[in-house]
């Protein structure tokens, strides 16, 4: 199979946001390297955030930052017309950089935003930043979050499965990307009681048969457990390369945070996670 086919159907618009910072290498890579293999228009976007005081009283520090902010852009423009991809520069300034990403997102139709991560230790590692968390929650498209040293070469790709509708719409994406690339999937669930583990291997089972028939390579797991710590371990046990899951799409206040699992295990994994927002389907 071709290296260089596109991993996701229908990829024709790509939002990079990035903040300049070196935890945003990742997703600035892996972007570029989608978009060429896509041959997808690539919108990077990068907001200054700050407010109307700040603006006020430090006038030079935000036309520095502006500054700044669009040499990076620029020469994230260059990296990807190296490569043939036609990138186009976004910066905005103000509040909640989130808001601008979404808005920018909606503009564009984009079908997926991606982001990095920034690198956390100790419990600060549970919670993602408030923007991707919020970017998630508000997002109309799926979002790629890609960790720095993240690379994603869609041969080993996790899905989580509960068992929900929108959990085997997850599961078609994840067999979707694996059989593009000739690659492996490996089916996760995780139950919290010994009763529940029948019925969560039925589930990761379904999963099992449908990808068998597309020819691919299946593994299930299903096992009791914390589910953020089930999924990144095996995760890094299976050298996944990609985790595919959703982020079970909310309305109101309540899409400023996700599930507490997805956030999680974005927060802990050392691949790249892809979250399907099921308002995209």
């Amino acid at each position: 199979m071709n290296r260089l086919s596109c991993p996701i159907a229908g990829l024709e618009r790509l939002l990079l946001s990035t903040d300049g910072s070196e935890f945003s290498e990742g997703a600035i890579r892996e972007a570029i390297k989608i978009a060429e293999r896509c041959s997808s228009k690539l919108y990077a976007l990068s907001v200054i955030e700050t407010n109307p005081e700040f603006e006020a009283l430090a006038p030079k520090l935000v036309e520095k930052a502006g500054k700044e902010t669009r040499e990076h852009l620029e020469s994230v423009k260059a990296r990807a017309s190296r490569v043939g991809v036609d990138c186009e520069v976004i910066v905005h300034q103000g509040e909640e950089p989130y808001h601008f990403i979404v808005e920018e997102a909606l503009r564009r139709r984009a079908e997926m935003i991606i982001m990095g991560r920034r690198g956390r230790t100790g419990l600060k590692r549970l919670m993602m930043g408030s923007v991707t968390a919020k970017v998630i929650g508000h997002a109309p498209c799926d979002v790629l979050v890609v960790p720095r040293a993240a690379r994603i070469e869609f041969k080993n790709i996790l899905t989580a499965i509960d068992g929900s509708r929108y959990s085997d719409s997850v599961a078609s994406d994840a067999i979707g990307i694996a059989k593009r690339y000739n690659g492996k999937v490996l089916a996760v669930c995780v139950a919290s009681t010994d009763s529940e583990i029948k019925e969560s291997k039925k589930n990761v089972d379904k999963v099992r048969l449908v990808a068998e028939k597309e020819g691919l390579t299946v593994e299930t797991v299903c096992e009791k457990g914390t589910p953020y710590e089930v999924i990144v371990n095996r995760a890094k046990e299976k050298n996944a390369d990609l985790i595919v899951m959703g982020s079970h799409g909310r309305t109101g206040l309540k899409r400023l945070l996700m599930g507490s699992v997805t956030e999680r295990v974005i927060g802990h994994a050392e691949c790249a996670v892809l979250v399907v927002k099921e308002k995209s389907r």
